[in-house]
């Protein structure tokens, strides 16, 4: 059942910023980022941090069905992303934690989840999975890519969502083939 950290987490996250973002005068989900939302004094600030903190418990529960399931470090990877998003939670952008800080716990998230499905290809492929491979490689790649252009180009919101989002949905659907998997064999 941890593989539920899967799914919950990351729907918990992409649900707070998505309908925050809307609600949210003034906000731009295409040129802000998502902390902005969690922002010491924003209105949202405990809302968004909550999401944040279901996603950071969400994926270490999911990196142990996942390490039950496949072999090698993505598993070790997807724990390493909730814990930086707990570091991203509780150093919001504004404080005397510094911002510095908030964009080292980020720049880790961002790094570890992108990998994730990235590491998780060759032991899928040694599996004869090999369309989970593929899609895990495309997954990890375009992941990464999109939060890569976040650094450097305009509509950094855009971009944070988009690589998130696609790297989310990675680890959403592993944990339901995961559960589905789970329900066989029950």
């Amino acid at each position: 059942m941890a593989a539920v950290g899967g799914v919950v987490g990351p729907a918990a996250f992409v649900a707070a910023w998505s309908i925050l973002g809307a609600r949210t005068p003034g906000y731009s989900s295409a040129d802000d980022a998502i902390s902005r939302l969690a922002a010491d004094g924003a209105s949202t600030q405990a809302a968004m941090t909550a999401g944040f903190v279901v996603f950071g418990a969400g994926l270490p529960l999911f990196a142990s069905a996942l390490r039950r399931t496949l072999p090698g470090p993505a598993w070790a990877l997807a724990t390493a992303t909730g814990l930086a998003t707990l570091g991203v939670a509780a150093t919001p952008l504004g404080t005397s934690a510094g911002d510095a800080l908030h964009a080292t716990f980020a720049a880790l998230g961002y790094a570890t989840l992108a990998a994730v499905p990235l590491a998780a290809a060759r032991p899928l492929g040694a599996q004869g999975r090999h369309r989970w491979a593929q899609w895990s490689v495309a997954a990890g790649v375009a992941s990464a890519a999109c939060l890569a252009a976040t650094v450097v180009g305009p509509r950094h919101g855009l971009f944070q969502r988009a690589g998130l989002t696609i790297a989310d949905a990675w680890v959403v659907t592993s944990a339901i083939g995961m559960l589905r998997a789970t329900r066989r064999c029950a």
